[in-house]
């Protein structure tokens, strides 16, 4: 036993989403090519990890059941999505098959699907998994970047999906 660890504080769940919601993130879907099916999933929980080597980070929950499979591909699309996208973030996001009806896509560099649309896109392979709770902690590496607009990204804040304001 830590005696340290044994004297941190009980955090209350609703406590800890309403203050971490304070944070702003952009919002990306992860997608990849499953014997030929699009498959993917809504991420609010990304960021850059490293420039030498080149990698992004990720955060999946345990109960996702796209993430396994995206796993068993080795290889993703990082598609980051702009403030015109959230019917899309909302359909994607969803559990249950179907969820690419209607969505426009082409192959990215790696081949993964890349959303019409999107900010830009990040080509990726899994470099390592490590646990986060009831997350997992997915490492990534970089094989492409492509930058398709200038469009206004999609936010996330406050349990909502935001704009940038006016500049």
């Amino acid at each position: 036993m830590d005696p340290v660890l044994d004297q941190v504080p009980t955090i209350d769940a609703t406590a800890f989403k309403t203050v971490l919601g304070r944070f702003a993130s952009g919002v990306t879907v992860i997608t990849a090519l499953d014997e030929g099916e699009p498959i993917g999933f809504a991420c609010q929980s990304f960021a850059s990890l490293s420039i030498d080597p080149p990698l992004v980070s990720f955060f999946p929950a345990r109960t996702s059941s796209t993430w396994p499979r995206i796993r068993e591909v080795g290889r993703f699309c990082v598609n980051i999505l702009a403030d015109d996208q959230t019917d899309m973030c909302r359909q994607l996001g969803r559990p249950g098959p179907d969820k690419f009806t209607g969505v426009e896509w082409t192959r990215s560099g790696n081949g993964s699907p890349l959303l019409t649309g999107a900010m830009a896109s990040i080509d990726c392979y899994l470099y390592d998994e490590v646990d986060g709770g009831d997350h997992t902690i997915v490492i990534a590496r970089v094989t492409g970047l492509t930058e398709h607009s200038e469009a206004r990204p999609l936010l996330f804040y406050r349990a909502a999906f935001n704009r940038l304001g006016e500049q």
